[in-house]
């Protein structure tokens, strides 16, 4: 194996797992999900069938990645995040089209945070813990609250950005730059 998984960890045939990803206690991979590289699973993580993540996904303690569910790269999901993926669920019928969810590379979802269905959460974005997203998130915006609202804007790296009257901010950690324009963050300059 060129990947670890826990004695307790459930992973069924036809799962897909990258190199270097690790796999904690009570955590199930269904068949169909793929498991990107040097990824951390940590205890009793669920990822259902036709599930797609990335590499370098950082998934912690108590969450379940539904179908429906997309993520790319280098993600962080905070411990006992929520993610939906039926609109109006009830228990006495069955439901299998799932409400689709993507959440871009490097984004970070904080701690008992829930993302409702249907929303695409943008790269680098970063919700704060307990927020509800009710809506489709940006790339770089930092969310908070019930239901989530932006609260600002973050770097790559997750520093809090504070835009000049150009609408140019510069990220303290790294020196990297960014534009803020009509309400969307783009990066213009990367670290060396």
């Amino acid at each position: 194996m060129s990947y670890f998984a826990h004695d307790t960890a459930v992973i069924d045939p036809g799962a897909s797992i990258g190199e270097g990803t690790k796999i904690w206690h009570f955590s199930h991979l269904m068949p169909g999900a793929v498991l990107g590289a040097h990824c951390n699973l940590g205890q009793n993580v669920f990822v259902a069938d036709d599930v797609l993540i990335g590499n370098g996904v950082k998934i912690q303690n108590n969450v379940s990645v539904y179908g429906g569910v997309t993520i790319e790269d280098d993600v962080f999901l905070g411990p006992s995040m929520v993610f939906t993926n039926v609109q109006a669920p009830r228990s006495f019928f069955e439901q299998k089209s799932y409400v689709k969810t993507h959440v871009a590379k490097g984004a970070s979802i904080g701690a008992n945070a829930t993302i409702v269905c249907g929303h695409n959460i943008g790269a680098y974005a970063f919700i704060g813990a307990g927020a509800v997203v009710t809506a489709d998130v940006s790339a770089f915006a930092m969310m908070a609250g019930v239901p989530a609202r932006r609260i600002g804007w973050v770097s790559r790296h997750g520093l809090r950005l504070s835009f000049d009257d150009t609408g140019i901010a510069v990220c303290e950690k790294t020196g990297e730059r960014y534009r803020c324009s009509e309400d969307t963050v783009t990066l213009i300059t990367s670290a060396k």
